[in-house]
């Protein structure tokens, strides 16, 4: 397929790190990524070669400015490229830069919708997508082409899985990055379909009673912060891709603690240690179920050394080995 007919804002553009030479043995992922030949970027050719991976920037905090954090994280996408470039390349995937879909202004529900348009297209083509952040608004955005996909229309079994302190369950009247989950419950209702959603790491200091009332009569499965053993996690997540046919990953990184990942809306007073969520993902990619992911909520405004955004590149060079 042409990339170069998505309909995204920024096209992608050569990316820049570290070279130790030009030979397969030293390769860092800036010489990995492919910006300048869309069109010769196709699927695997057969099942038993892993999926090409396409990736999507999402520029846009107007959901966080919506839900009253802290704003910033549209300049998310750039960062974590930048920090994924000098990234010793060690993966067996073919991979593309699709470019950025950026929302101006208050426009958020329309980039939404064609972020998700240029997902799903990229999903029908074979690919493994991934969204880089971006305020958590991105979910709504991923489920949207997630949802749009043959795999999802032929019946696939779909799970949600974020690693997040919050719900994100809010009732409001407007979307932001506070309520892409119970929308992702309501498409599915009005689609016939009932939202298989858990989450890692949640605060229950940070969560209100009505959102837990929400998330109970959702049914939806959630792991406290302080019960994220690296046991009980591995059990959690186990548990929930045994329900599952393919998985959409989220990584909202403020479910990392604030020493960790200082540079988001919300630190974290607590937070999941990063072994444990390194582990997840891991889990995840082995499973052989992992259709999409995104990674949402870096703020370079408030990072401290490029702390959060050398994060935000180790969690998804481990997703796409």
């Amino acid at each position: 397929m042409d990339f170069s007919t998505l309909a995204v804002d920024t096209p992608a553009t050569a990316w820049t790190g570290r070279n130790d030479g030009e030979a397969p043995a030293h390769r860092r992922w800036w010489q990995a990524v492919d910006t300048g030949t869309p069109a010769a970027l196709g699927p695997a050719p057969d099942a038993s070669q892993p999926r090409p991976v396409a990736l999507l920037g999402f520029c846009s905090d107007a959901g966080v400015a919506r839900n009253r954090g802290r704003t910033g994280a549209a300049t998310g996408p750039a960062a974590i490229r930048s920090a994924l470039g000098s990234l010793a390349f060690h993966g067996t995937r073919s991979i593309i830069d699709a470019g950025d879909v950026v929302v101006s202004g208050d426009c958020l529900e329309d980039g939404q919708a064609r972020a998700g348009a240029a997902l799903a297209c990229m999903l029908d083509a074979g690919h493994l997508t991934v969204v880089l952040g971006g305020g958590h608004e991105s979910a709504y955005a991923s489920y949207l082409g997630v949802a749009a996909t043959a795999s999802v229309a032929s019946g696939a079994r779909l799970g949600v899985l974020n690693l997040d302190a919050h719900f994100d369950l809010r009732e409001a009247p407007t979307p932001s990055s506070g309520t892409p989950f119970l929308q992702m419950a309501h498409a599915e209702a009005a689609a016939g379909r009932k939202l298989n959603y858990a989450v890692v790491g949640i605060s229950e200091q940070n969560n209100t009673r009505a959102l837990f009332e929400t998330a109970h009569d959702l049914e939806v499965k959630y792991l406290l912060d302080e019960d994220c053993t690296a046991e009980r996690t591995a059990e959690f997540v186990s548990s929930f891709l045994e329900t599952v046919g393919i998985v959409y990953l989220t990584i909202d990184l403020d479910v990392l603690p604030a020493a960790t990942a200082p540079g988001v809306s919300a630190p974290a007073a607590y937070g999941v240690p990063l072994p444990v969520i390194v582990a997840v993902c891991r889990q995840v990619a082995a499973s052989g179920k992992l259709f999409h992911a995104d990674v949402a909520e870096l703020n370079p405004a408030y990072d401290i050394d490029n702390r959060t955004a050398k994060v935000a590149a180790r969690l998804i060079d481990t997703l796409l080995r």
